[in-house]
């Protein structure tokens, strides 16, 4: 077998669902033959024609000339027959994730076509090397693995099972690159890299969900406004489906031998028996209508009125980790003409703000021998100019609450009703309650390290696994430049109190992050191999 995307002039679809025309589209976009088949009587030429509507409307509007969408359309071939997929260079399976059906529809593949033909899965969980596993030839077979919507998630992954030939994984990565995709490749592991990779985001957030640290609209708008994640993890679980999600999240954790950094959460297991699945179904977290979300008339948070006066400012004390928090923080007080005390103890009456990282608010203020009663914690992890997380402790006075929320939580618009009370609006902060490590420390960590993780055990590139979770995840960075952005130091920090005051190994720092962190280079700096 020799690399040379030259010699694809034809490729077979075999599952004609959305992520099969999805493939189609894009192949037949790029002068590729593509043959159509689906086991189920008439699923193909349906499928065609759903994709020809679709890009019948895309020409309407500007999108193509319609000479490109005849020649897209010219190039879509529906066939009854599987036999009639002999001619093809590549095959890609795009049926039911059922490792014993996928094995048989592979045999039967051998017996119809050369032994020239590659043979292409785009399944998203299982083993590549157990799908080729009764093939004559498992050398020709290959992960060829999409996301969707395929024509717009422009990143496929390239999985090479224990047998699969070099040259096949070069033709597949071209292939990619033809189709006016990233191929990047990946060990055959559980979950590849992007399925892998955004265990972190929703499992943990499931995780302070079920510690009661804040409720699901919450974690979703801090994630969204202060770390900039394109959706909140319940959005997201309630758009995929829980059926489709929680299922994920128990295989990689099973394949991973309960692997504490993939475990579940009790509740998607619930929501799946109860069948409250998300958008498709109308409830999940969120309801919905007509595939809506309902915007509830409720207050964003619960309820927290106080008076004018409590929200009297006298003076600020300040505990921070970091010199250049300290400093954002006191550039921003001097900008609201706040007075900051400045003594060694802070006065009874000041207001005590710890900008700390992987630690809860009673044990910081343990660690700076202050009174827990006056202190409020603040995320510095993100911006001040982003959304702010502010965090009391479970003892912190009501007044010092009001004053904590009084500097960062100011609405743009009216913050006095009609009582002359100030009232809490969630434009500027939202206030949780105690956690070790907030809610972005703790997501972002766990992605970084994560990533790292995935760095460490070879599965690809630091490179190829940062524009793979960026591109297939759609996070604002990939986890290895994330890592970098932040400060490697700043996470591993994080996730060494977090591991210390919870003793859970989910949170144990990752090697790869640890050395890098301690030599003070980047996260993606390889080591060079020397065996």
């Amino acid at each position: 077998m020799t690399a040379n995307t030259t010699n694809i002039k034809s490729l077979a679809i075999i599952g004609t669902g959305v992520m099969g025309m999805g493939i189609a589209q894009i192949a037949a976009q790029a002068g590729i033959q593509v043959l159509l088949f689906d086991a189920k009587t008439g699923a193909a030429a349906q499928g065609r024609q759903s994709l020809q509507t679709m890009l019948e409307k895309l020409t309407a509007k500007g999108k193509f000339t319609d000479a490109q969408l005849q020649s897209t359309l010219a190039n879509l071939i529906v066939i009854d027959d599987i036999a009639k997929i002999s001619i093809v260079d590549v095959i890609v399976e795009a049926i039911v994730e059922n490792l014993e059906i996928k094995q048989q529809l592979f045999k039967q593949l051998e017996s119809i076509v050369s032994t020239k033909t590659i043979l292409a899965t785009n399944t998203s969980s299982l083993a590549v090397t157990a799908i080729a596993a009764d093939c004559a030839h498992p050398e020709r077979v290959a992960g060829f693995h999409f996301f969707n919507p395929v024509p717009l998630m422009k990143i496929v992954e390239v999985i090479p099972g224990l047998s699969t030939h070099p040259s096949v994984v070069e033709t597949l990565t071209a292939l990619a690159t033809h189709m006016g995709h990233l191929g990047v490749v990946a060990k055959d592991t559980p979950g590849f890299i992007v399925n892998h990779g955004g265990r972190a985001y929703g499992t943990e957030a499931l995780k302070i969900l079920g510690e009661g640290v804040a409720s699901f609209e919450d974690i979703d708008r801090i994630l969204r406004k202060g770390a900039g994640f394109r959706m909140g993890p319940f959005e997201l679980l309630d758009l995929t489906g829980i059926d489709v999600s929680h299922p994920v999240m128990e295989s990689v954790y099973n394949q991973f031998y309960s692997e504490a950094r993939y475990r579940p959460h009790p509740l998607t297991r619930q929501m799946l028996i109860g069948k409250k699945l998300g958008r498709k179904v109308g409830e999940g977290f969120y309801q919905y209508e007509e595939g809506q979300k309902i915007t509830a008339n409720t207050p964003q948070q619960s309820s927290f009125e106080v008076s004018v006066s409590d929200a009297a400012i006298t003076s600020v004390w300040i505990g921070a980790d970091l010199v250049e928090d300290r400093q954002q923080l006191v550039d921003y007080l001097y900008s609201n003409n706040i007075n900051i005390d400045d003594n060694d103890k802070p006065h009874s009456d000041s207001l005590i703000l710890l900008a700390m990282y992987g630690e809860d608010t009673t044990n910081a203020a343990m660690r700076y021998q202050v009174n827990p009663k006056q202190a409020v914690a603040i995320d510095m992890l993100t911006d001040l100019s982003m959304h702010r997380t502010l965090m009391p402790s479970i003892v912190t006075q009501d007044k010092f609450v009001a004053q904590a929320y009084a500097l960062f939580g100011k609405s743009p618009d009216k913050t006095i009703n009609e009582n002359k009370e100030l009232i809490q609006s969630t434009a500027g902060a939202t206030l949780i309650n105690e956690s070790t490590g907030f809610v972005t420390q703790r997501v972002i960590a766990m992605v970084v390290n994560l990533g790292c993780d995935i760095a460490l055990q070879g599965i690809a590139s630091p490179n190829d696994i940062d524009k793979a979770v960026k591109l297939g995840l759609g996070y604002p960075y990939g986890p290895i430049s994330w890592g970098d952005e932040l400060g490697a130091e700043r996470i591993l920090l994080i996730l060494t109190r977090i591991y210390a005051l919870t003793g859970d190994p989910r949170y144990r720092p990752s090697p790869w992050l640890q050395r890098r962190a301690t030599l003070g280079i980047s996260l993606f700096t390889q080591q060079t191999q020397y065996s």
